[in-house]
This record gives structure tokens, sequence and C-alpha cells, in this order.
């Protein structure tokens, strides 16, 4: 039975393990690599990954392992996705990864991995590795064709959860149908369907296929959720769940960081209702003398810290008495993110 979710997403029967980490904005997303060997026109990985061997965990570049477990501690993760690229195009690497974060984090930590490779042997490293589920993203043009992979071989062997996942490309819904008859066939678990979405770097698929953007708002490509709507009603029993554009912003972007600043909130700071951090600034290069002013207007010692070049004040405190003091302040609304991204900046005097 067709059950409408949260922001336009769509689900038949449940939904992966892995995706209720996700849904519950618990899950780290650990890029491995940005090298890829199967060229999808549709792939949106950014520039700044796509084709790069570098290594991050969620927004943050990861250069050692312990960067990798600090990400996972700061937002006190209960699963990790595991993506690229091709994650099996650095075998060592990927399996090392699955490693670490069982052995620091403990077998109740959930691991998922997306994948284009279908190889038996190399699922069985990760299996024993401590991989829990594995979904594999094959290119469209073997959709028709399943039957000449080793995908029927991985489902009877392995242990793990094995799952399909590709976007809801407009047009393709015959292909789509052969697809997810095959793998319902052959005992896949689940199949995911994810809202076609443009970006920098696949932008050229629009033009190419005569894609347009479904509105103003969003990246998302217009005919591909009517094309999983389609497909999920002419198999009602089958695990399928459609991720919209708006759901993975909405719900599992927003959930995650309010999970993470949660997590990293101090007692000077404060949290939006979307997860960002509210933080207050004044800015000086004597923040000795600055320190000390705070002091005499009876700040306490825990509203404020001494950073370079300047000190951080709770915003609500800072509101109050900015007026009155004479260096420049200003509330700062950031992501909780390893970049501190700021969404915006308010002067205050």
């Amino acid at each position: 039975m067709l059950m409408e979710m949260e922001c336009g997403s769509l689900c038949n029967g449940n939904v992966a393990e892995g995706c209720e980490h996700c849904i519950n904005g618990s899950k780290m997303v650990l890029f491995v690599t940005g090298e890829c060997r199967w060229g999808c026109e549709y792939c949106p990985v950014s520039q700044e990954k796509k084709g790069k061997d570098v290594v991050y965990a969620n927004e943050g570049r990861a250069y050692t392992d312990e960067d990798v477990i600090k990400e996972a501690e700061s937002m006190d993760a209960t699963g990790t996705g595991i993506t690229g690229g091709d994650p099996l195009n650095r075998m060592d690497r990927t399996v090392r990864m699955i490693r670490l974060l069982k052995e620091r984090f403990g077998p109740e930590h959930h691991i998922h991995l997306y994948t284009a490779t279908i190889d038996p042997l190399k699922v069985a490293e990760l299996e024993e590795a401590g991989l829990d589920e594995i979904r594999f993203h094959p290119p469209e043009a073997v959709w028709t064709r399943m039957d000449d992979t080793r995908l029927r071989e991985i489902v009877e062997t392995t242990g793990m959860d094995v799952g399909i996942e590709v976007p809801a490309l407009p047009g393709r819904e015959d292909s789509l149908n052969t697809l997810v008859e095959y793998a319902d066939s052959i005992g896949v678990d689940f199949i995911n369907l994810n809202e076609l979405e443009f970006s920098e770097s696949n932008w050229d698929m629009m033009a190419d296929n005569g894609y347009e953007v479904r509105d103003e708002i969003s990246s998302a490509v217009l005919g591909s959720e009517e094309t999983a709507r389609a497909v999920m009603e002419s198999h009602p029993d089958i695990n399928i769940h459609f991720c919209s554009s708006p759901f993975k912003d909405g719900v599992q972007l927003r959930r995650r960081l309010i999970r993470r600043a949660e997590c990293m909130c101090t007692d000077y700071q404060a949290i939006t209702e979307d997860g960002t951090l509210v933080r207050g600034f004044m800015y000086t290069q004597d923040t000795g003398a600055a320190a000390e002013a705070l002091r005499d207007m009876d700040v306490e010692e825990d509203m404020f810290q001494i950073l370079e070049g300047k000190i951080e004040v709770a915003p609500w405190i800072l509101e109050e008495i900015a007026e009155d003091i004479p260096w420049k302040c200003y509330i700062s609304e950031q992501y909780p993110t390893a970049d501190a991204l700021e969404v915006e900046r308010t002067p205050l005097n």
C-alpha cells in the first residue's frame, strides 16, 4: 500500500534500516573516494569531489581516521552511510573504515554502503569486515539486463540486507519496472527510487535529455516524482521507497543538523528549530580589556569565551549590552558543521 511520507516522499512496505538512521538524522555520511569508473550522466557529486580521491565525513574533509571518528562522535551517530564515487574503487580504505567504525562504536553501529560494482568477492570481503547493508545502483544501461550481472549470486550467498537504489529518471518507467520486477524475483530486500536532481556537475544531462526543473526553488527534475509514483503503484506489494528532494533537505539534513547542534552547543550558544547555531561575537584585538568589561557588566564567566581577535558572548546577553560597549558586535547564525558555514550575520551596534 502506497504511504505518503513527509515532504513528498512515498513508501510501499518498509524502509531499509539504513534509511531509518538517515530519517532520524543520526547517520553520518562518509564519502570515501570520488573515483568511479561508471560515468553515469545523472551523478550529482559535486565538482570538488567528483573524480578526486578525497575523503569527507559529512561536510568536512577527513585527512585521518581520527577525523572520521571525531565527526561521528560530534553527532552521536548511530549509523554511517558509505558513499562516493564508488567505494569499491578503494577497497582497502573502505574495509578499514568499516572496521574502524565497528571497533569504535560497537556492532550496533549500522553501516550501509552504495556501489555500482556487483562483485561477489568484494561483497564478501565487505561483509566479513562488518558491513550491514549494501545498496547497488547499476547504471541505467543495465536496468533491463540485470541477469547478466552477478546480483542473484550475491543475494543468495550474503547475510547482509541487499537493496537497489537508482534515480527515478523521467520517461524511464518501463525500464524501472523491469528492474524492480527482477530485483523482487531474486529476493532483493528493498528498492529505493531517488528523485532526480540537477547539480553543477551534471547540468549537461538536463539539456541532453530535455529535462526541466520542477520549480524555481528546487533542484528536482520535473517528472521524476511522477515516474516513481507510477512504478510504485504498479508494484504495491514490493518494498519501494521514493526519497524526494525536499525530504533530503527538510527532514534528513535538518534532523542531522539539529542532532549535531545539540551535541556541540555550549551554554553560551543557542539552537534554532532548523538546527543552526546562533552565536554572539564581539570583535577586538584587546580581548583582555573586553573580557574585563564584560565582567564589570556582571556577565558570568560561563557566558563568554575568549577567542583570537574576538570574544564569543551568549547572543541573548550581547543583544542587551551591545549599545553600551565600544566594540563591533554581531549575531551570527551558522551551520553546526565542520566548515561552520555562516547563514546570516546581524550587526548589533
